[in-house]
């Protein structure tokens, strides 16, 4: 019998290749992706194009009150930071920062690993090419794994439960590299924080320019559609 992992799937670059890594393990494959109102909300429908890539064993959209969430920019009507420096990304802790989210997502993925008979859990945070959130750390994966051990049935009785992030310490041009040599789609990913209504790509926010740099690093084309200057959408990519 496969072993069975749970993957915390955004629809983004970087939860694509966490699941690619996760199926090149043999694992089978368990995945969540949330709703909690965020106003990037294409990315669940990248999420199950995703999840369909890869022939999930599960996928479950979980829908989470809003109103818990709130305050991001991602969660209101605040603007979301566009054209932000490179070097200024990383920084400091941005207004897309949603308290808790990666606390509140892995909770889920242990309850739901426990019910599975699961012990692996995989999510594809990164501490080098991100935009500054401090449950990305690699210090933040190791205490609430440890947490996690302590809280559960499993953890009690000797079942270790594994905080897998083989991202953690790649940058977004390592990333894409091994994402494509595990067959990636990257065109089927989503990671724009402020779409259009389309769903096109805004190329200006933090996770947008954060995209474009690890194509271009990476040496390879982007298959992101982006919005044009004047506000239409590009067939292939606009840099």
């Amino acid at each position: 019998m496969r072993k069975k992992a749970v993957v915390l799937l955004s629809g983004g670059l970087d939860s694509a290749t966490c699941c690619a890594i996760a199926r090149s393990h043999g694992f089978e494959i368990h995945a969540l992706s949330f709703d909690y109102g965020q106003r990037h909300s294409t990315e669940l429908a990248a999420a199950k194009r995703v999840a369909k890539s890869f022939s999930v064993k599960n996928h479950l959209t979980i829908k989470i009150d809003k109103s818990v969430l709130a305050g991001s920019s991602l969660t209101s009507k605040k603007p979301v930071p566009k054209k932000r420096s490179l070097k200024k990304i990383g920084s400091e802790i941005p207004s897309t920062y949603v308290p808790a989210r990666n606390t509140i997502f892995l909770s889920y993925a242990v309850a739901y690993a426990e019910i599975i008979g699961s012990r692996d859990i995989f999510i594809g945070v990164n501490a080098l090419d991100y935009s500054g959130y401090p449950d990305c750390r690699p210090l933040y994966i190791a205490a609430f794994e440890k947490m996690a051990n302590l809280a559960t049935k499993a953890g009690v009785e000797g079942i270790r439960i594994k905080i897998h992030a083989p991202l953690i310490n790649l940058t977004k041009a390592q990333i894409i590299r091994r994402g494509k040599k595990l067959g990636v789609d990257y065109g089927i990913t989503h990671s724009c924080y402020d779409p259009a209504p389309s769903g096109l790509a805004c190329g200006a926010c933090d996770s947008c320019l954060l995209r474009k740099k690890g194509f271009e690093q990476a040496g390879v084309k982007d298959p992101t559609r982006y919005i044009k200057k004047d506000g239409h959408g590009d067939t292939e990519n606009t840099k």
